[in-house]
């Protein structure tokens, strides 16, 4: 209960996910995933046995990072996850490090070359 009265939003502390598996959306687009173990007035939090999930496509992969500290200004959304559902889409294939980072850094190579070739048509102005 706050001291406006009851409280509205009864999960809006991140008390109440102490001890429980997250997920942690960084601005820089990673999803780190772990157990809340601590957090502060500024949103800094611990996360235990964490791991960092790189998405490409339809290929995942988990990179294990251990006990993690997180700023509280790079956190965008902190969500519980539900231990009772999978993970993932049954679609998703999990693949090894390298591979996940061969896939990277093809997706960044196209994603510079279709902005590339947007500059270069900038000319014809198609309005």
């Amino acid at each position: 209960m706050s001291w406006a009265g009851p409280d509205i939003f009864p999960a809006t502390s991140l008390a109440d996910n102490l001890d429980k598996k997250l997920l942690v959306i960084l601005r820089d687009g990673r999803k780190l995933i772990g157990m809340l173990r601590s957090f502060d007035q500024f949103a800094n939090v611990v996360l235990e046995t964490a791991i960092e999930r790189i998405i490409v496509g339809d290929l995942f992969c988990d990179l294990p990072l251990g006990l993690y500290i997180i700023r509280g200004e790079n956190v965008v959304l902190i969500g519980e996850l539900d231990l009772s559902k999978n993970d993932l889409p049954p679609h998703m294939k999990r693949v090894t490090v390298s591979e996940i980072k061969q896939a990277q850094k093809a997706e960044r190579d196209a994603t510079e070359l279709k902005g590339s070739m947007r500059k270069r048509m900038e000319f014809l102005d198609l309005d």
